[in-house]
């Protein structure tokens, strides 16, 4: 069971595909992810070229470093996702894909357009901070 509750508001819009704000109990261990980036093993940038492949590459990233630290998706309390475009349908595409993964646990998220990401080619980078309570 994830020690994450999602708040929704029924004063804000609904329109956003994701709650507002999210908490854990006093007694949760929080983890702070380093942005998750589309990095192969070998650490080159995959699916050059590609916005929503390389979100799905950073989820995969993101959910790796979440297993190491405890975690899973569930965990998530907060995402902030980095898109190297200024195209508003770069944006969406990536964003798509990052929803999906997160299927009904749908964490507060903040999309940004950004100028340039670290990676050569690098177009996604997803941040996230998860809360877990242990045993």
């Amino acid at each position: 069971m994830t020690a994450v509750q999602l708040i929704r508001s029924s004063t804000l819009s609904d329109v956003a595909e994701y709650a507002y704000a999210a908490t854990a109990p006093k007694d949760a261990r929080l983890i702070f992810l380093a942005g998750a980036c589309p990095l192969n093993d070998d650490g080159s940038t995959a699916a050059v070229s590609d916005y929503a492949g390389q979100a799905a590459v950073c989820i995969d990233t993101m959910k790796r470093a979440l297993a190491d630290a405890g975690a899973t998706l569930p965990d998530v309390i907060s995402t902030r996702v980095l898109v190297a475009s200024s195209s508003q349908q770069d944006l969406i595409s990536a964003w798509e894909v990052i929803r999906a993964a997160f299927g009904e646990h749908d964490v507060p998220s903040t999309l940004l357009g950004v100028t340039v990401l670290g990676y050569r080619d690098q177009l996604v980078e997803i941040e996230a901070i998860a809360a877990v309570v242990d045993d």
